[in-house]
């Protein structure tokens, strides 16, 4: 009998000669998503290569990568195992043999009589084609299997001819033999879901090959529910449409992400909408206008059992709320359906939904708001002016300044709206980096019209004019005449009330104005008993005025050296903030300020925490939001002496800003980065940033200009310019001329790693003004270092070791040394040394190194040290690590040197 190479499951024609061995053409685009199923790789893996074990079974839904992990697992025995692919369609339980059909061409006609011969037959093709080698089966199923294959694969495996991965949506789908085969442990099931976040993150770096954003990995792991099939449909889309765009070496999205014309993901929609009911479809179509609807609502206008239906097929969700919202599961089909649907049919679904009656704005969300007005805009309808309003209202709070403009344009100059509209416009323009834009729109407001209005309204628009013009470097001085000429209107108001009479609460509205004005220009210090007498309960009932002065008070605090005060605020705000979530925007002040709070006062990794994933109910919805949470990150982490931990948020934050500029961000964005590379040693991409920070310009507020400036500084002194120490010392001098000694503070101990008497006598006076563990880690950075006292600082490492300070602890241990050599006190200076070695895997370039020059352990002397440390020779050691024994004794003179060591005796628990 004639024996010819097998293909991949394709008849025995000359193009597929050798098809099995080499596909690396087809590889790479097959196994993108391998890299998020390290786990189930290494189970495949496994169950292939145990002597027990017949084989692996892969299920999961739809496009989760099951062929996919099959290749990769196939790919990973290399060229000495014999693969064979086989596949049965939906067809295939119908056609005897119909998965080896191939096979079963290339026996001779005698074997055609006698199932048994078939068996044989084919058992012996594929043992002669594997010519002695391993043979793996991958049987890829989208159906049943009939019986005559069945059996052939059971013989297969029995026989040790070929071990089977075979890939089925669910254990059901395969034959009945198999069942028995997982029973008995002979098969080993690997079930597959859809990827987490992190997997798609992982996901998204293996398909693009540069760093990702965590908007863009955040939006589209919403968008497909984490299915990969359909992320790379979506990520091929983007591309295409130029919305997935690479800024600075980092994938992110230009603007919201639109699925209109797309056509991978509008072909596999189709397919599953093909098989649905038309009770169904209709469901879907609702759905995908209106977002989400009242459970109650649903079922009154279609039949209860067709959503029982829907939700038990996994069409979809319905939350825990009082509502109960019904929802698409998968949010793409809704993107895509909607897409297909004409005007006149989506206003008709608006209708029947409605049933005539507009709804109420107050007893809306503000992501039911901006659902509602989507819709009605995407019917070509009109929003009234109130929808309209609250509408704008919501798309600003949500960070969607465009929607914002949008909805604030319906209104007009005759509606009794348009005023507080236009407020919305300028905050609208505000998130947009347009400042004179956002001024033009409160400056269309006539004197009359201002004249006109009531106390509560007329307080509002004071407050949006001297919110803008802050950033305005023309109008900024102007504020305070500005908000002083609007409390004298109020005040002197003929029917003026106490709270909460409007009047009153219009003259707290302006006071807090006048507060957030002073913070702007950093004046902290003389605000502080204002705020103390606003923020106490038993004199200000008010309590939306009450909650805002009580944030800028921890803030004030935190700047003026009270920052145990500060985070005692914090703390009290933190117990009354979900009591008081009717306040608009309160929440998202307080998460700002307090991660303020806590990075001046040394606590970074809360920072860390506090910027932990918010739910919201449709984040793919806001695609720059993360830019503020990913540069926040960064300099929670180069605070931290962190610089390559920062790096990848610092880099994707200022990709998304380069695209969506937001309030002088960018700036901050690229100072950071620079010290960040400065940290890490990589003085040229520091400098490369230096540059761009001097390249942009804007106003921004007094803390985020220091920000900016700080992080230039000292990534400068980090580069060795002596500019930058002199720079550093004037800001620690203006901070203290202003009372603001927790700045002073920092700044300070970053000017004085090589600082002069007077420089560390002014850094104990300013930590004598403050509180905490930072301002006693200055103190005894002032003080060991005056006095070379290396007890002191090594006190003074331990505390920044509490902190995860690591360039702080860095210091102090690196002056340990130095200061415990002079003094031939070896136990401090050994202790000093060890702990400086451990922080070579977080400090890269140390901001002070031992003047002895004494660099930290090598990889190879530490791994010696280890060995002679536990009682090992020199022979020993050398026959270990391969090394002549005089090689050992070079090592260990180094090692003894560098940790001030004399005996072996000595290394025991240092290295």
């Amino acid at each position: 009998m004639s024996i010819e190479p097998l293909s991949w499951g394709r008849g025995s024609t000359p193009h597929d000669v050798g098809l099995n061995r080499d596909t690396s053409g087809k590889r790479e685009g097959q196994l993108w998503s391998a890299p998020a199923r390290g786990a189930n790789l290494e189970s495949v893996r496994t169950a292939l290569t145990s002597a027990d074990s017949l084989g692996v079974v892969i299920t999961g839904g739809r496009g989760v990568g099951k062929s996919s992990l099959a290749r990769a697992a196939v790919m990973e025995l290399g060229p000495d195992v014999w693969s064979l692919q086989l596949r049965s369609g939906p067809a295939g339980s119908t056609t005897p043999y119909g998965c080896l059909s191939f096979l079963l061409a290339r026996l001779p006609q005698a074997y055609m009589g006698s199932p048994t011969a078939i068996l044989r037959g084919i058992t012996s093709l594929i043992r002669s084609d594997a010519a002695g080698r391993p043979c793996v089966i991958t049987l890829d199923t989208s159906g049943s299997i009939d019986e005559m294959s069945a059996g052939v694969l059971l013989n297969v495996l029995l026989t040790g001819t070929a071990k089977i991965i075979a890939v089925a949506p669910k254990i059901s789908d395969l034959p009945a033999d198999f069942h028995w085969l997982l029973t008995d442990r002979r098969l080993a099931e690997v079930r597959l879901s859809n990827l987490n976040e992190l997997q798609t993150r992982q996901v998204l770096l293996s398909l693009l090959g540069h760093r990702v954003s965590a908007s863009l990995v955040s939006t589209y792991h919403h968008m497909v529910g984490g299915n990969p099939l359909l992320l790379k449909a979506l990520v091929t889309e983007q591309q295409l449409s130029g919305n997935l765009v690479l800024s600075d070496s980092v994938w992110t999205l230009r603007d919201k992400v639109v699925l209109d014309g797309a056509a991978s993901l509008d072909d596999i929609v189709r397919s599953r909408w093909s098989r649905e009911t038309p009770e169904t479809r209709e469901v879907i179509e609702m759905l995908s206008c209106a977002r989400r609807v009242e459970l109650s609502r649903l079922t009154a206008i279609y039949s209860a059992e067709v959503v029982a239906d829907m939700e038990d097929g996994g069409l979809l969700e319905i939350d825990a709320s009082d509502h109960r919202w019904v929802s698409l599961r998968e949010k793409y089909i809704g993107d895509v359906v909607r897409t297909w649907l004409s005007i006149a049919r989506r206003r008709e679904l608006r209708s029947v939904l409605l049933g005539g009656t507009e709804p109420d704005p107050a007893g809306m969300t503000v992501e039911e708001l901006m659902a509602f007005a989507a819709w009605t805009h995407e019917c070509e309808a009109d929003l009234s002016p109130a929808l309209a309003l609250a509408a704008a209202d919501a798309a600003v709070q949500l960070f969607d300044p465009r929607f914002a403009l949008t909805y604030a344009e319906m209104l007009r100059r005759t509606d009794r709206e348009w005023i507080a509209g236009q407020r919305q416009k300028a905050a609208a323009y505000l998130q947009l980096d347009m400042p004179v834009q956002a001024m033009a729109a409160l400056d269309d407001i006539s004197q009359p019209e201002l004249d006109s209005l009531d106390a509560g309204e007329y307080a509002h628009v004071i407050a949006a004019k001297a919110q803008v013009m802050m950033w305005l470097p023309e109008a900024a001085a102007k504020v305070p005449d500005l908000l002083a000429e609007a409390r004298q209107r109020l005040e002197q108001a003929p029917n003026r009330t106490a709270w909460p009479e409007p009047g009153a609460a219009a003259v707290h509205r302006v006071e807090l104005s006048e507060f957030e004005y002073r913070a702007f220009v950093g004046d902290y210090a003389s605000m502080i008993p204002t705020l103390e007498k606003a923020s106490d309960p038993a004199l200000n009932p008010d309590t939306e005025h009450r909650m805002n002065a009580a944030i800028l008070l921890m803030t004030a605090l935190a700047m003026t050296g009270r920052e145990m005060d500060a985070l005692s605020v914090m703390r009290q705000l933190g117990g009354q903030i979900s009591d008081a979530s009717h306040i608009v925007g309160l929440r998202e002040r307080y998460t700002k300020e307090a991660y303020l709070v806590l990075l001046i006062a040394g606590q970074w990794r809360r920072c860390i925490d506090l910027l932990g994933p918010q739910a919201t109910d449709e984040p793919h919805s806001l695609p720059f939001r993360s830019a503020a949470t990913e540069l926040a990150a960064g300099i929670a982490y180069v605070y931290s002496g962190r610089g390559a931990a920062a790096l990848d948020p610092l880099i994707s934050a200022a990709a998304q800003l380069e695209l969506q500029p937001v309030q002088a961000a960018l700036r901050c964005a690229y100072a950071a980065i620079a010290l960040a590379h400065a940290q890490t040693g990589n003085a040229a991409q520091a400098r490369k940033y230096l540059a761009k920070v001097q390249r942009t310009s804007g106003k921004s507020s007094f803390i985020a200009e220091r920000m900016a400036e700080f992080c230039a500084l000292v990534a400068g002194r980090w580069l060795g310019d002596p500019d930058a120490v002199a720079g550093l010392k004037q800001s620690a001098r203006q901070d203290m001329e202003a009372g603001r000694f927790t700045l002073a503070g920092i700044s300070l101990l970053a000017a004085t790693v090589n600082g002069s008497d007077a420089d560390f006598r002014l850094l104990e006076e300013i930590a004598g003004h403050r509180q905490g563990p930072l301002a006693e880690i200055s103190r005894l950075v002032a003080v060991g270092t005056r006095t070379k006292d290396a007890k002191t600082l090594l006190a003074g490492g331990e505390l920044a070791a509490t902190l995860e300070l690591d360039a702080v602890e860095a210091r102090c241990m690196a002056l340990a040394v130095d200061f415990a050599r002079q003094d031939g006190d070896s136990l401090t200076a050994r202790t000093a040394q060890a702990r400086l070695d451990i922080l070579a895997a977080t400090v890269a370039n140390l901001p002070i190194v031992p003047s002895s020059g004494s660099p930290l352990l090598t990889s190879r002397e530490r791994q010696i040290a280890r060995l002679a440390g536990r009682g090992a020779s020199n022979r020993d050691i050398a026959l270990e690590m391969g090394v002549s024994v005089r090689t050992v004794e070079g090592h260990l003179y180094q090692v003894f040197t560098k940790l001030g060591v004399t005996s072996r005796g000595d290394l025991t628990g240092l290295v």
